[in-house]
């Protein structure tokens, strides 16, 4: 089985990065038909990690969302599904040529982590597991999404064919709305993530909240979110602003997940 799971894993690798080549011929050949290529190798490449990740769960006898390779390969997997599902519920795949290098990066990161498979220690043996990971994964996705969004507002007035950019990429102010959507989304799952958290926390240490790095920064996450959210809802934020805050959350996210388990280990150290 872990056999399978590498063939997987390294043919889902192969499949996001000709995803991310087939957009980046879409946006210089500025043909739909090869879009419609880079979408569906897309898709193959998201099922056939979905199957890599099942592999993977069935050879551990356990969710495969316990350490720093599989938790970057299932990060990566939320930011593949919710990015496909806003290209295509938007008719939107120049998103993809923005999203598809982010994600090919994060499994990159997977691919660099240790695959070894460990027993769970103590306090991860708990059915809060799947719940308190699967939630962020969604969250880190949604967030990764909004991160695109934001990078495209920025540099939509800079790309020079008018009539593709036109016919391509929506206007400022559906792609102000759609950011806000996936930063919502995510915000959601996020908070669902926190208090998941803290009641496995409490029955796995006695605590609900310990001031552990990544405990901290998710909150500085979740803080940076909620004020983008307030700006939006109650001071009428758009635009420029709105879409510099949503790369400066998605920082935050990276943060949260790289920089703390490299820079500041802690009890999430495992993670």
């Amino acid at each position: 089985m872990i056999h399978l799971e590498n063939v997987l894993f390294t043919i889902t690798l192969i499949m996001y990065l000709a995803a991310m080549l087939i957009y980046f011929v879409f946006i210089a050949a500025k043909k739909d038909a090869v879009s419609k290529v880079a979408v569906t190798v897309h898709i193959a490449g998201l099922f056939i990690h979905t199957a890599a990740i099942v592999v993977r769960g069935i050879a551990a006898g356990r969710l495969p969302l316990t350490n720093q390779y599989e938790f970057a390969s299932a990060f990566a997997w939320g930011l593949s599904l919710v990015s496909l599902l806003f290209i295509v519920k938007f008719k939107f795949p120049v998103l993809g040529a923005f999203a598809a290098p982010v994600t090919f990066l994060i499994i990159g990161y997977a691919a660099m982590q240790s695959k070894t498979i460990h027993s769970l220690m103590p306090a991860l043996k708990s059915g809060w597991l799947g719940v308190h990971v699967s939630t962020a994964i969604i969250a880190y996705g949604s967030f990764g999404v909004s991160f695109v969004l934001g990078i495209i507002f920025l540099l939509r007035d800079k790309l020079k064919d008018r009539g593709f950019l036109d016919q391509h990429i929506p206007n400022k102010e559906k792609l102000d709305l759609i950011s806000y959507r996936s930063a919502a989304l995510g915000m959601l799952f996020l908070t669902f993530t926190m208090i998941t958290g803290a009641i496995w926390a409490e029955r796995a240490w006695g605590s609900y909240w310990s001031w552990d790095p990544k405990e901290t920064w998710s909150l500085v996450t979740w803080i940076v979110y909620a004020v983008y959210l307030h700006l939006r809802i109650r001071r009428g934020w758009r635009g420029r602003s709105a879409a510099i805050f949503a790369v400066i959350g998605f920082i935050c996210v990276m943060f949260t997940y790289v920089g703390v388990n490299t820079l500041l280990p802690g009890v999430h150290s495992y993670a």
